[in-house]
């Protein structure tokens, strides 16, 4: 059996300029190892690439301790003094807040007027709301804190969008650009290296390339951990994925000629496509097939918790009334179920208490992408029409963290979480490149639209009622469902 590529060596200690006198040190992993090289190579030489560095790697490969012991190691080699973190959700400044007191680096959150006691502190973290909210302060307060060489890491930063045809609108990526100017280095973390308008982001260097006869820009990443590489090692469970097929009626079956008639996942006309996938995931559709998604995710749990008692799963809803009748629907099978959705006061225990292990399933409307870790999570059913490759990616790898304890009892390549959604072509499509890294492309030009649909009020039919017309489901394969994967059922 291979060793985890990630090992914390306990009772060897290295001196703490901090209050903590002492701390256990960290053997970076691979990959870690190498952003540190690419990071001193940047500060030595001269600067034809640039003081931009974006690192794409996705849940559970370890960006937040990677980016904190590069910093680390440089700044014990006198070639920076401090950093600046920059996220946009308090749920991430905490991890990354522990993360720092975990190698011994303090790290404060900004507080404007105020000036750290020098010795206090080595790092500052600083909200993407604040940056837009507070940019004139924060123009102030910098210059003046004696940062000295320091370090500037935007965590998820394709949100810092860049438009070329508005450069000097405000929003988040404009203002990040500006403060950050006179770093040294800015080094943006990323685990979806790409954005659904295809705006360029910050502290990303853009590549000219000639396809064809067009030129066109491109955002390459200067470091790119791919899932694959992680799944080989055991850092994260690999997922298999299990999209349900069917046929979607339209129109009225009462009026001859009106009722049309389509396949889910044959249909190439998109806007049929939207409309069966609307259509796909309302629980009393006569199809069945969200119905026959989530009796699938709840059999696929119970099996899982022979081996993994604490075992959880995820439910990604399309709004606040769908996640209701997905909630009832799972709480009458006798499931225990927790539903949060951004309007909800109380969503944040929620997701604490799911985390301790509180309940079976977690009902999402938007809470659960970037920032949110449960590693018993092991079952994502996508019941929403949000198709965007970003989107999806978000939500279905909240499920392929595994924490210390499992990793003691399970063998390498880890065991693989499942994600089930309807046979949607594009979702099909993002599963099969989940686990690999392309360029991303930038257009400018308006945004997309985006994809809508609802619930539409109907009845939530008991989770036994499905129709016998159901069509079958497809098993996804390719590079991300590793060997071992291939005589499961």
């Amino acid at each position: 059996m291979a060793p985890p590529s990630f090992v914390v060596r306990p009772g060897v200690l290295r001196p703490s300029r901090h209050a903590a006198d002492a701390v256990a040190p960290v053997r970076p992993r691979h990959w870690q190892r190498q952003l540190i090289q690419l990071l001193r190579a940047r500060l030595v030489g001269a600067a034809p690439a640039g003081h931009d560095v974006l690192v794409h790697a996705g849940p559970g490969a370890g960006k937040t301790l990677g980016a904190l012991l590069a910093f680390a190691a440089l700044q014990r080699e006198g070639r920076l003094d401090r950093f600046l973190v920059f996220c946009h959700r308090t749920a991430i400044a905490g991890q990354w807040q522990q993360a720092a007191a975990r190698l011994g680096l303090g790290l404060l959150p900004w507080d404007p007027g105020c000036r750290p006691d020098d010795h206090a502190w080595d790092g500052l973290l600083i909200s993407y709301q604040s940056v837009g909210r507070s940019l004139v302060p924060l123009q102030r307060d910098l210059p003046a804190l004696g940062l000295g060489r320091w370090l500037a890491i935007a965590d998820e930063v394709h949100h810092l969008g860049l438009d070329p045809e508005e450069p000097e609108a405000a929003s988040w990526g404009p203002a990040f650009s500006g403060l950050t100017a006179a770093a040294p280095l800015r080094l943006g973390l990323t685990g979806t290296p790409f954005r659904a308008d295809n705006l360029a982001f910050s502290a990303a260097r853009r590549e000219t390339v000639r396809e064809g006869s067009t030129v066109l820009e491109r955002i390459v990443p200067d470091l790119s951990v791919e899932p694959r590489q992680l799944i080989a090692t055991g850092d994260v469970r690999p997922l298999e994925f299990r999209f349900q097929d069917g046929w979607v009626d339209h129109g009225r079956p009462d009026r001859p000629g009106a009722l049309h008639t389509s396949s889910l996942s044959q249909e190439e006309r998109e806007s049929w496509r939207a409309r069966n996938l609307r259509r796909a995931i309302r629980l009393g559709d006569g199809s069945g097939i969200a119905l026959q998604v989530l009796l699938r995710a709840r059999h696929r749990l119970e099996r899982l918790r022979a081996g993994h008692p604490g075992a959880g799963g995820l439910v990604v809803a399309r709004d606040i009334a769908h996640a209701r009748g997905i909630s009832r629907l799972l709480a009458e099978q006798g499931d225990r179920v927790h539903l949060v959705h951004s309007q909800d006061a109380r969503a944040p225990a929620r997701l604490a208490a799911f985390r301790a292990g509180e309940a079976d399933w977690l009902v999402s409307v938007d809470m659960c992408a970037e920032g949110f870790d449960a590693p018993r999570l092991r079952v994502v059913a996508y019941l929403t029409t949000v198709v965007t490759r970003s989107r999806f990616l978000q939500a279905i790898t909240r499920a392929v963290r595994i924490d210390a304890a499992r990793a003691g009892l399970e063998g390498v390549p880890r065991e693989p979480s499942s994600v089930f959604a309807p046979a949607d072509p594009l979702l099909i499509g993002h599963a099969r490149s989940w686990a690999l890294s392309e360029p991303y492309r930038i257009r400018s030009g308006p945004a997309p639209a985006s994809q809508g649909g609802g619930n539409g009020g109907a009845a939530v039919p008991p989770l036994e009622a499905m129709a016998a017309r159901v069509g079958a489901m497809i098993r996804v394969g390719g590079p991300e469902l590793p060997f071992f994967l291939a005589d499961r059922v």
